[in-house]
């Protein structure tokens, strides 16, 4: 009987912290903020406008998203 009824309820999944997509998007910003900004690799200057403009975009979108997470879980 026990086991009909576990393999009817299996157990919920591990949570995630809800600030993994935050540091996803730090990581990722600050990696194009270094590439665009700080890598002197003249092989990579190409790539170096996209990794600017990539880099203002994320860097401020993760600092939104941690404040809005923050005030999420501040009100629970």
């Amino acid at each position: 009987m026990d086991e009909k009824t576990s393999k009817k309820d299996p157990p919920p999944p591990p949570k995630m912290s809800p600030y993994v997509f935050t540091l996803l998007l730090l990581g990722f910003g600050l990696w194009c903020f270094w590439d665009g900004w700080l890598n002197s690799d003249p092989d990579m200057a190409e790539y170096a406008l996209f990794n600017q403009v990539l880099s203002g975009v994320l860097i401020p979108w993760a600092i939104w998203d941690f404040f809005n997470v923050k005030k999420k879980y501040k009100k629970k």
